[in-house]
């Protein structure tokens, strides 16, 4: 046992050495100086590589003044080139090493943006002077589809998972079945989960978990908890990192998928994929958990980007007003009915206060409980219980006029 141990720690020291030497800009950078300049700048521009948008043949043609056969041909010729350098393998061997191992402890299968997203963070933290996502990004994919292209099969037509990365030979029929029991259990759900709750449940309650064990419950040698920073919710990483095949089979699910606010549910749900100005101020309040300025509730739908669609405060407060779902409870701010306020005005509120008590209740009973309902002046409250229509006090206590 004793033996084993040490040979793990070795082979673990390995992975990590491996990760830390992944270097995208740099494997490219080496690679690419065995082209000419011509040749070079052809594919630069034709896949995007330094993060810029991909050329199309035209484009590159008049900027070297060729046809856009001519550029073709140079694209196909210069990549052949690059596939068949004596180098090849020294440089892309770190990468292939690390690529096979993030699969293999993902259970054999990859969801594509996941892996490139994962293989990012660690190119940026080798010591890249490039610091540009989308760059790594295209560099890491042209490295992939283009020079590892016969290292790694594509998995493009399952019925359950997206487009993936799996290891040549490797079986996946597990990996469908707990994605399909998966997605079955969270089309029952009526609510959102975070992706904690969501790993546990699925650990005690999927028959297809328990019946793949052991190819789901794999060694951790790899931490992805870089990939898992979020400005607007926190992972659980550990939890993640010790069940990464599920992980993984949430991230490559069809049907399935994450929030802006980390919460996980249908992929054509409202409240996964808003669709309008009132889905995302709907999910703004709710995860902010807390009544906001409809200014406000515009510059987070804007600066969160669900989509490439700008919101306006106008057109906010508009949907605010409009459905009964929202609530005004102070000067142009809102909260969600759900929380327990209900629309009226102030007087109203006091009138709802006053049926629910058993008894008459004194100008600072009636004021706290107003402003746990809405956000107002004391003043205003106060104002409000002069109405004599509608109040009447006895005793220094109010009680509803009969």
């Amino acid at each position: 046992m004793e033996n084993k141990s040490i040979l793990d720690q070795i082979l673990l020291n390995q992975k990590v050495e491996e990760v830390a030497k992944l270097n995208a800009v740099e494997i490219i950078n080496s690679l690419f100086s065995e082209l000419n300049e011509r040749e070079s700048d052809i594919i630069i521009r034709r896949f995007g590589l330094h993060g810029e948008k991909k050329e199309t043949l035209e484009n590159i043609g008049n900027v070297h003044n060729l046809t856009r056969e001519r550029i073709r041909q140079i694209e196909t010729y210069s990549i052949k080139k690059l596939q068949q350098l004596e180098i090849l393998e020294k440089h892309l061997n770190s990468l292939k090493k690390i690529i096979v191992a993030l699969i293999e402890e993902h259970g054999g299968l990859m969801e594509k943006e996941f892996l490139l997203d994962v293989l990012v963070k660690f190119s940026l933290n080798s010591g890249s002077e490039i610091k540009n996502e989308n760059t790594h990004k295209r560099y890491l994919n042209f490295l992939i589809t283009k020079l590892l292209h016969n290292e790694f099969e594509e998995l493009n037509s399952s019925k359950h998972l997206l487009p993936s990365y799996k290891l040549k030979h490797q079986k996946i029929d597990h990996l469908e079945e707990i994605v399909d029991e998966l997605t079955k259990a969270i089309e029952e759900e009526s609510n959102t989960q975070e992706t904690e709750t969501l790993l546990r449940k699925a650990k005690e309650d999927l028959e297809s978990y328990k019946k793949h064990q052991e190819k789901v419950e794999l060694p951790n040698n790899i931490d992805i908890s870089s990939v898992l920073l979020n400005e607007l919710y926190k992972e659980n990483h550990e939890l993640i990192n010790e069940n990464k095949v599920l992980y993984s089979a949430l991230k490559a699910a069809k049907k399935i998928n994450q929030n802006k606010f980390g919460q996980w549910g249908m992929r054509d749900s409202r409240e996964i994929k808003p669709k309008t100005v009132n889905d995302k101020i709907y999910l703004i309040l709710k995860f902010k958990n807390e009544p906001m300025h409809f200014v406000e509730i515009a510059d987070e739908i804007n600066k969160i980007a669900f989509d490439k669609k700008k919101a306006n405060a106008a057109t906010v407060h508009n949907e605010l007003i409009l459905d009964d779902k929202f609530v005004l409870i102070g000067r142009g701010l809102y909260g969600l009915k759900d929380w327990g306020y209900k629309r009226g005005t102030v007087a109203d509120v006091i009138e709802e206060i006053l049926k629910e008590s058993e008894k008459g209740l004194s100008r600072d009973e009636i004021i706290d409980e107003v402003l746990k309902k809405r956000m107002v002046k004391k003043t205003t409250i106060i104002l409000a219980l002069m109405n004599k229509d509608k109040f009447a006090k006895d005793n220094g206590n109010y009680s509803l006029t009969k």
